[in-house]
């Protein structure tokens, strides 16, 4: 029993890191990297996978991501995934396990191994939906088109507003400095 693991949300500049672990308990079929399929068929493997499918999807904040790091938030949603869900081993979809014992990684699992794929949609899936629900609060940021990644038009947007409650104030792009960190304290 594999179980497969991929997070959605290391980068960007607004939202949460997700992080997704599963083991199948049926086939699921049509499975791809999540950023190889549309939206569409994302939303509709998404269900699928849930149905036939041992999973965990473990969220951390912005604001956690800016006291831990982003590199404890993964590992921290790692250990929490592999408490959760029993496997014969565990696959990280990269080539770090940020010192997670017990978890095997390999670059583009989430290209070749069902499992990684289907945690790579979980995990997309999950965060897209969350960054379209802070749309609705903040439709100036346009978090709803770019996920909360450093667009131009995301970039421009931070110009214009400032920060919001859902931005990581410890990534601070070079396309922001010293503008956005001097002239809006945060």
């Amino acid at each position: 029993m594999i179980c497969g693991i991929d997070e959605a949300g290391r980068g960007p500049l607004a939202g949460p890191l997700v992080v997704a672990g599963v083991v199948f308990t049926k086939k699921v079929y049509k499975l791809n990297d999540s950023k190889k399929l549309t939206a569409k068929r994302r939303e509709e493997l998404f269900d699928r996978i849930c149905k036939n499918s041992i999973y965990k999807i473990v969220m951390i904040d912005n604001e956690e991501i800016d006291t831990i790091g982003i590199s404890a938030a993964i590992a921290k949603a790692l250990r929490q995934i592999v408490a959760s869900i029993k496997a014969d081993s565990y696959i990280f979809d990269g080539n770090t396990n940020f010192g997670v014992q017990g978890i095997q990684t390999q670059i583009k699992a989430d290209e070749s191994i069902k499992e990684v794929m289907a945690a790579s949609i979980l995990a997309k899936v999950t965060r897209d939906r969350l960054m379209c629900e802070y749309d609705k609060l903040y439709p100036q940021y346009g978090f709803c088109k770019h996920k909360g990644y450093g667009t131009k038009e995301h970039i421009e947007a931070i110009r214009r507003y400032g920060l919001c409650p859902f931005h990581r104030k410890s990534f601070k792009p070079k396309a922001l400095q010293p503008i956005l960190f001097e002239s809006h304290p945060i």
